[in-house]
């Protein structure tokens, strides 16, 4: 179902700009930082991820537990990770954030990383949970690159979701058109950064593995990657075995498993995300009855800062308690 609500979220008067709300969370939100167990947990593979519980003060064997999966180059210092993590808290809501490979605080072990449509980890993680703790019910919540990844996740396990109910926010479904919306105008801003951050992760990568031999990619070549495309071309696809960005796009994009989802999921998108463009939009045919998408005019890229300049009130916490708590 798609719901075109423009009263369920109004931007902060002089905030209403795509490009403040999407900034202005990350620059100007004074927030608790919560407290944390970090858990390190092994992959089939070899390799390992760094998982952040935060379990409420009377936590239980029954108390729900949300899966936070974070966006791009994102971690548990993301300031939309910390607001989630103390709404959730306040609402009666463990949490615990699964850092993508390499994303909090230690590299991780092999030559690839992470990418946009990789459920694998997703999947064995969510067995160790359903193992760990049976008796929790589990939500699970995703932000942009986690956001697609975890709409895959679910189209790809349909009735065998362990989640009662998920949201996903600013989700890039339709990889190709956001990778080229972010190679223009001002949205190249955005690429600018999140590059600066992939290619300094992959310059350490260079020092522990031969890149150059194993997918041709050298010290000089990292410095020439000025595009997502150019850098999921010589870096992602070929690393996880796509032939090509554009065959890892075409096979990663969530758009297309979106008829598949048995899981009550929520997807939150503006029309004014930076990012992408509305193309990426599914149409109400592409949808499975379990799936709401929610429609705002306004704000921009996980934002919806709400409230007013001097009080800003952040609107996805509420929307995504709200939902967890009227699933229970």
């Amino acid at each position: 179902m798609i719901k075109n609500d423009t009263k369920a979220f109004k931007p902060a008067f002089g905030l209403k700009n795509r490009h403040i709300q999407t900034i202005f969370p990350s620059l100007f939100r004074d927030l608790d930082s919560p407290s944390y167990e970090v858990e390190e947990f092994h992959l089939s593979d070899g390799d390992f991820l760094e998982c952040y519980w935060h379990k409420i003060e009377k936590d239980k064997q029954t108390t729900p537990l949300v899966i936070l999966f974070h966006g791009l180059a994102g971690s548990y210092k993301s300031s939309y990770i910390s607001g989630i993590v103390n709404a959730l808290d306040k609402s009666g809501f463990s949490s615990v954030v699964m850092h993508f490979r390499g994303c909090a605080k230690k590299e991780n072990l092999l030559a690839r990383s992470y990418h946009s449509g990789d459920t694998a980890d997703a999947k064995e993680f969510l067995k160790y949970i359903k193992e760990k703790h049976p008796q929790r019910e589990l939500f699970g919540v995703g932000y942009s690159l986690g956001a697609n990844m975890l709409l895959k996740l679910l189209g790809e396990l349909k009735k065998e979701s362990p989640f009662v109910a998920a949201v996903a926010i600013s989700a890039p479904m339709q990889l190709d058109i956001c990778a080229s919306k972010m190679n223009r105008g001002f949205s190249r801003f955005y690429q600018h950064l999140l590059l600066k951050d992939l290619n300094r992760a992959l310059e350490k990568k260079l020092e522990r593995h031969n890149l150059d031999k194993i997918i041709g990619v050298s010290k000089q070549r990292v410095k020439e990657l000025k595009s997502f495309w150019e850098f999921d071309d010589a870096y992602t696809a070929p690393i996880h075995g796509f032939k090509s960005a554009a065959h890892y796009y075409k096979e990663s994009s969530s758009r297309q498993y979106l008829k598949d989802i048995e899981t009550p999921t929520l997807i939150i998108h503006a029309k004014d995300d930076p990012f992408m463009t509305p193309q990426i939009l599914p149409k109400e045919s592409e949808l499975s009855p379990s799936v709401e998408l929610e429609v705002q005019e306004h704000g921009g890229h996980v934002g919806f800062v709400g409230g007013t300049l001097l009080k800003p009130e952040y609107w996805l916490d509420k929307r995504v308690v709200d939902y967890f708590t009227d699933s229970l």
